[in-house]
């Protein structure tokens, strides 16, 4: 569970998102360009959501779309599962 919720990707947007609410405490007025960057922060934040829902897919041995990042791999991420559970 830590590799998915310390992946850069979910970091990354964390610390955006943290940067965007301090920039809405200086009391200036909501601009196209706030919307534009909360919009592209929420963007961020679900492939960074849906990268993490695709590895685990595949290393559960399910198949994942062919734009995912982890496409191909499926067999790799599902072998080091299976070494991870052996070790225990």
């Amino acid at each position: 569970m830590r590799k998915y919720l310390f992946g850069t990707g979910i970091l990354t947007a964390f610390t955006g998102g943290l940067t965007l609410l301090r920039g809405l405490r200086e009391h200036e007025p909501f601009t196209w360009r706030q919307a534009l960057a909360w919009l592209s922060w929420g963007i961020s934040l679900a492939l960074a959501i849906g990268a993490i829902v695709d590895v685990r897919r595949a290393s559960h041995g399910a198949t994942v779309d062919k734009d995912s990042p982890v496409h191909g791999r499926e067999s790799k991420l599902r072998r080091r599962r299976i070494a991870r559970q052996l070790e225990r």
